[in-house]
């Protein structure tokens, strides 16, 4: 395993009550939400306003590994257009995804959590754009007294927990069709369109089963009209009825996301 440098050693000085000026500029910043990160728009404003010139909206390429198992953080990703895929990853090198994060959320909870380091593999799966924050800028903010960005955060941990221990219900007592459905709509929800750009190769491997049993599951949906696949291009053509025959997993997950975080800017 071979973690990534993490920058350089003497990080600039932050502090979470220092109000920055409006036209304080970053060379790499960018408003937050263009495209969006539901997360980061959730943000008070004054928690939005000092981390602006601190993010940077990076792109995110396909199979490019944020963090490895063990390695200690450096930085937390918030996707905008990418999605990243969090595995767990076998002494044989087999994987498998225990969750999803897309535009809304973060990747890197590990950090504000205590534990600098996870045993989990962030891979982005679908290329795009995110905002990188490094992570002594995250953890001030978190400890300050009284931090609302804290309670913010913490609430997003238990939508992402719950997405994970779905997951593992589901791939334990659930048929190969509904993990499918289900796996399909949660990246849907956190795309702008309703094209996936995923082999069967790679959703076989992030579900733990073989290529085959994906393909023969994915014919089935587009001979019913569901989507429709071509070299590694998924385009979902009935959302509400994928959703009908998805399991129970699919609308938990979704449910406790909609209960837990805000749909506008905390004041």
């Amino acid at each position: 395993m071979r973690c990534a440098r993490l920058g350089p050693p003497n990080q600039p000085m932050y502090s979470p009550q220092l109000d920055l000026a409006p036209d304080c500029e970053h060379p790499h910043a960018s408003a937050p939400g263009q495209p969006g990160n539901r997360l980061l728009s959730a943000l008070p404003q004054g928690a939005q306003q000092r981390w602006l010139p601190w993010l940077d909206l990076v792109p995110l390429a396909p199979g490019q590994v944020l963090y490895e198992p063990g390695c200690k953080l450096g930085h937390v990703y918030f996707p905008t257009s990418a999605i990243v895929s969090l595995l767990y990853v076998l002494e044989n090198g087999a994987s498998a995804e225990i969750a999803v994060v897309g535009n809304e959320g973060m990747v890197g909870i590990a950090l504000f959590m205590g534990g600098d380091s996870t045993t989990s593999r962030a891979v982005v799966q679908c290329a795009g754009h995110g905002y990188r924050l490094s992570a002594h800028i995250l953890k001030a903010e978190f400890d300050a007294v009284g931090s609302p960005v804290q309670q913010l955060l913490l609430l997003y941990t238990q939508a992402l927990i719950t997405q994970m221990a779905q997951i593992a219900v589901c791939n334990r007592h659930h048929a190969l069709e509904q993990q499918l459905c289900r796996w399909l709509l949660l990246h849907l929800d956190r795309r702008e369109n309703a094209d996936i750009v995923m082999t069967h190769e790679q959703i076989a491997n992030m579900l733990g089963v073989r290529r085959e049993t994906v393909t023969a599951n994915a014919y089935r949906l587009q001979s019913a009209g569901l989507i429709h696949y071509a070299r590694g291009h998924i385009t979902v053509l009935d959302r509400e009825r994928l959703e009908r025959r998805a399991c129970e997993c699919y609308e938990v997950v979704k449910s406790e996301y909609a209960r837990l975080l805000p749909t506008q800017r905390r004041t």
